[in-house]
């Protein structure tokens, strides 16, 4: 009998202990909706230079998106902009126009010198993005989100997007960028690694327009 009632006073403890303590809820999580370009929100970081790793790059350094088997958006990549610095002005080709892969898809122009930005992918011209041409500030600002430039009908996008460099690739061929950057412009080594890792906004603030236009013809193959 002794035995029993320690075990139901045990028990009678446990059960007020029980429900003197407070219960936690459990919230569930939360999900925020993602951007409706598709660029993930922490692209990975090479070099100082974001790359989007769902995205395919042209060797002159533009970027290209399938939103469908025969729509493509088309843009800047960050070390473009980067290099690029304050734009003036941009200009478009107009809707309508036929671009082939890897002739001028777009003209951007600083303190009275341009430099011709190469098109990733073949087709016509059905969208041009009208908010960068009124401030072309915002393909320096965010080249992969608002500054994207066209949208481009590819009916062979396929074979198109297969001609360029994605995943794994793309990042190495971001860090020789970026090797060759600083190889031919020694005084960028602390310019290319700034605020955690990321490359300033505008690498050739300083340099002669002479220089910045040799640089930018020869890294965007112009």
């Amino acid at each position: 009998m002794t035995v029993i009632l320690v075990l139901l006073t045990f028990a009678a403890f446990l059960l007020i202990d029980y429900l003197r303590t407070p219960k936690t809820v459990v919230q569930p999580a939360i999900q925020l909706p993602a951007r409706e370009i598709g660029i993930r929100r922490a692209p990975a970081l090479v070099a100082g230079f974001q790359v989007p790793d769902n995205l395919r790059y042209h060797p002159g350094h533009t970027w290209a998106m399938s939103e469908s088997p025969e729509m493509v958006r088309v843009g800047i990549d960050d070390f473009a902009s980067k290099l690029l610095g304050k734009i003036e002005h941009l200009t478009l080709p107009q809707r309508g126009r036929w671009v082939r892969q890897g002739q001028k898809i777009c003209t951007v122009a600083r303190d009275g010198k341009s430099v011709d930005m190469l098109s990733p992918i073949e087709g016509t011209v059905v969208d041009i993005n009208q908010a960068a041409i009124n401030n072309p500030k915002l393909a320096q600002a965010d080249p992969y989100g608002d500054g994207w430039l066209v949208a481009v009908q590819a009916p062979d996008a396929k074979t198109n997007l297969r001609n360029l460099i994605t995943g794994s690739l793309a990042r190495v061929w971001t860090e020789n960028s970026a090797i060759r950057l600083q190889q031919r412009m020694p005084q960028l080594a602390g310019a290319l690694a700034q605020d955690g890792g990321v490359a300033v906004d505008d690498l050739t603030a300083h340099m002669p327009d002479e220089e910045w236009a040799a640089i930018t013809k020869e890294f965007f193959l112009s």
